[in-house]
């Protein structure tokens, strides 16, 4: 079943007889929905058998790996590239999910000697050797029935948390220039595999020359006929394995130009499910059930959660968050958890369907201001039932804001944003609008996300690579952190009082 199917009208002269066909298949943002990783590759396999192996290219544009699954997460994303493996993907460019979720030496763990196709990234290298490791290429040349396609890749730039890991992370474009200018010499058609996002793929095919097609990601958009940019093709399958992007070339071996493109998404959600790599996946959840089986913490007592009020769970990530970065506050919206803990032992299974997401801690300085602000806004139903998307966040809804380090005293008949009393800092006097505080966090909030106040913060550092399961799991083994977490932090009064921790 396709959706969206186009054949473009050639964009160059009249055919010549003489043609070569290659149709590439591509997927992007899977994000570890192992779910539809079986039917893609009956969609591949069958694509394959139709045409022959020598007329397709099969790649994938990178965040194949998602770590709040747990078959990535179990296996420092083994799985994954197993899949990839077992599908028959003959090129990979890395997207932000593989790099800045997995530090270095997992990356290449997970990949070096394991993927049986090259990890083509033009703009990653070590900061240690200002290369590009041994196991990833900036580009390669790939050979399909007598065409030889010239395959490059760049990854989005986040140069802060990139040089965090290890890695310096060049200018995508000013890379993908180079590489293009190459490849255009030794092969015939040039491809670049772009976790780039739309915008960047369009500036790419405008301003970068020698290249033929852009294969998208990062950005979840779904082309379901592609872009013609001058000369260039431009196209995005989507996200979470719901479709397969495909691109049909007819090449004038004659002319050495391509003479016609079309292109198209196909749902894949009604391809029965491919055996092997069934198979692949069932041995991966077995491999992370083991793994993630091991014990992090005891609790004597259970530890509810609240989304809409102060909560014993809210307020023991508040706590981590706080004494991990060294800061006077803490502040971290509820919706990071999605459930309670009951008293007992706590898996690393257990951390990980609690906090899924990839969101690390951070330390910041916010005026307090700011802070106030916020607060007021964590007494609103339009903040705390707030469904978000992105960032990392995996959660339902924002949730209000957890603190630790102050008292707020409100009142929740007065209007919006006149509610609160007085805010005391711990140890302290009240807390001051003009005078700045150094807060423990939360890198979502830097990104302009949540409570936007929070995102006004300077002098930002971000910690990694743990992430927020990895802060709340220390604070789950303390036991002065357990008594504490059950201490008042908001003191309300007034007849329109939040919801408290819902019983386990």
């Amino acid at each position: 079943m396709t959706k969206g199917a186009v054949r473009m009208e050639p964009v160059y002269e009249q055919q010549s007889e003489r043609l070569e066909k290659l149709t590439i298949i591509h997927t992007n943002d899977i994000h570890s929905h192992f779910e539809s990783m079986p039917r893609i590759a009956s969609f591949i396999r069958t694509e394959r058998e139709r045409l022959g192996s020598e007329r397709v290219l099969a790649v994938d544009i990178g965040d194949h790996l998602d770590r709040m699954s747990p078959e990535t997460e179990g296996t420092g994303g083994r799985a994954n590239v197993d899949v990839l493996n077992a599908t028959g993907i003959e090129a990979f460019v890395p997207g932000n999910n593989e790099g800045l979720t997995l530090e270095k030496h997992r990356l290449r763990d997970a990949f070096a000697g394991r993927a049986s196709f090259p990890v083509i990234c033009a703009n990653l290298r070590e900061t240690s050797t200002g290369q590009i490791p041994a196991w990833m290429t900036p580009s390669h040349i790939v050979r399909k029935g007598g065409l030889r396609i010239g395959l490059t890749g760049a990854t989005f730039a986040y140069p802060i948390y990139y040089t965090l890991l290890g890695w310096e992370v060049d200018d995508p474009l000013e890379a993908v220039a180079k590489q293009a200018a190459r490849l255009k010499q030794e092969s015939d058609i040039v491809v670049v595999l772009s976790h780039l996002g739309l915008r960047l793929d369009e500036r790419m095919a405008a301003e970068v020359p020698g290249i033929d097609v852009i294969l998208g990601g990062h950005t979840h958009h779904v082309l379901e006929q592609p872009l013609q940019i001058g000369a260039v093709t431009v196209c995005g399958a989507g996200k979470f394995g719901q479709h397969a992007g495909v691109v049909e070339l007819s090449y004038d071996r004659e002319r050495r130009r391509i003479v016609s493109a079309a292109g198209r998404v196909v749902d894949v959600g009604g391809w029965a499910p491919d055996v092997a790599v069934g198979r692949v996946i069932a041995e991966s959840r077995r491999e992370s059930a083991a793994v993630l089986g091991e014990t992090v913490a005891l609790l004597k007592q259970p530890v509810p959660l609240s989304w809409t009020g102060e909560s014993p769970l809210g307020n023991l990530m508040a706590s981590g968050l706080r004494a991990w970065a060294g800061a006077e506050l803490g502040l971290v919206n509820a919706g990071q958890a999605l459930a309670g803990l009951p008293a007992g032992p706590v898996t690393r299974s257990a951390m990980l369907s609690l906090c899924p997401g990839p969101i690390n801690p951070c330390r910041l300085r916010l005026l307090g201001k700011h802070i106030r602000q916020a607060l007021e806004e964590a007494l609103l139903p339009e903040f705390t039932a707030l469904e978000i998307r992105g960032l990392g966040f995996r959660g339902k809804v924002l949730g209000t804001l957890a603190v630790d380090g102050l008292t707020v005293e409100a009142d929740l008949d007065r209007p919006a944003y006149e509610r609160i009393r007085r805010i005391q800092i711990d140890g302290g006097g009240e807390l001051e609008d003009e005078r700045e505080y150094v807060v423990g966090t939360i890198d979502m909030f830097t990104f302009g996300s949540g409570y936007l106040s929070l995102g006004q913060g300077t002098h930002v550092e971000y910690m990694l690579p743990e992430l927020l399961r990895e802060v709340l799991a220390v604070q789950l083994r303390s036991e002065d952190a357990l008594r504490d977490c059950y201490r008042l932090r908001w003191k309300l009064t007034g007849d329109d009082q939040p919801q408290t921790a819902p019983p386990l």
